[in-house]
């Protein structure tokens, strides 16, 4: 069974148990899929008050968003920090995190480099509907989480993996649930047909990277959570997409990273 991982999902948990786990990573993936009803998000994250552009930040100039800077990038990285809200290093010393990564997907596009997302279908239990990285668990048959990432990729969008070039990683991402995310990032061969998997992809889409670089399309936002206390989170929305929570998170570093 594939599984992708998405973006956070409210839940009626404590504020300090919020689950910005992707569901589809936490269940023991051998086991076969289980359609369960939809589950009701404690709040709506489209309808939740924001800023744009939280800092007043410049877009990451183009010259830096071509595959050859890409690779100079991660190459030689700069010095630089990510967002608060999207690493917690407290957390990198706990041995009982579980591990799971995902890719980035940059497709290289004649008219600029465009990043590959999945849209979750509507009848999952969480996360339904939601836009998220391909990627999921760490399996005990991966070799490293690499491997896991591009397994994880072919099996829900049928991306070969030899189309991919691996150039670096983005901080890992420490969910609330007890997982460390490993973000990788790809330049893509974009000459394949996508094949989603039907119990888990409804759409695989792309975003332009220079639409995802700019901060005036970035939005922080602030939700009260019934339990008390607030949520931060950042969102991207694109089309129809909203994309937000991890996924957005990612994204939100992945810009630290490049603007440094």
């Amino acid at each position: 069974m594939s599984s992708s991982i998405s973006t956070d999902q409210p839940s009626d948990a404590p504020a300090d148990q919020i689950d910005d786990t992707p569901e589809e990573i936490q269940p023991d993936s051998l086991a076969p899929p289980v359609l369960r009803p939809p589950q009701r998000p404690a709040f709506d994250p489209v309808a939740q008050p924001w800023v744009a552009n939280p800092g007043g930040l410049a877009a990451v100039p183009g010259t830096r968003l071509t595959p050859m800077a890409l690779r100079d990038r991660f190459a030689a990285p700069p010095i630089w920090t990510p967002d608060a809200q999207d690493i917690n290093p407290a957390r990198a010393a706990d041995r009982s995190l579980r591990l799971a990564s995902v890719l980035v997907p940059m497709m290289l596009r004649p008219d600029g480099i465009q990043v590959m997302l999945t849209q979750r279908t509507a009848h999952l239990h969480d996360h339904a509907g939601q836009v998220s990285f391909p990627g999921g668990r760490v399996e005990p048959s991966d070799t490293s989480v690499t491997d896991a990432a591009l397994r994880e990729t072919e099996e829900e969008t049928g991306l070969p993996r030899g189309l991919v070039e691996i150039i670096g990683q983005l901080p890992d991402y420490f969910t609330g649930t007890g997982f460390r995310v490993v973000p990788l990032v790809g330049l893509v061969r974009p000459d394949f047909a996508p094949r989603p998997d039907p119990f888990e992809v409804a759409e695989v889409f792309e975003v332009p990277l220079s639409f995802l670089m700019d901060p005036s399309n970035h939005r922080l936002h602030s939700a009260a959570l019934p339990a008390g206390g607030l949520r931060s989170y950042y969102s991207m929305p694109w089309k129809q997409f909203f994309i937000w929570g991890a996924t957005a998170g990612m994204l939100r570093n992945l810009y630290q990273f490049l603007r440094a």
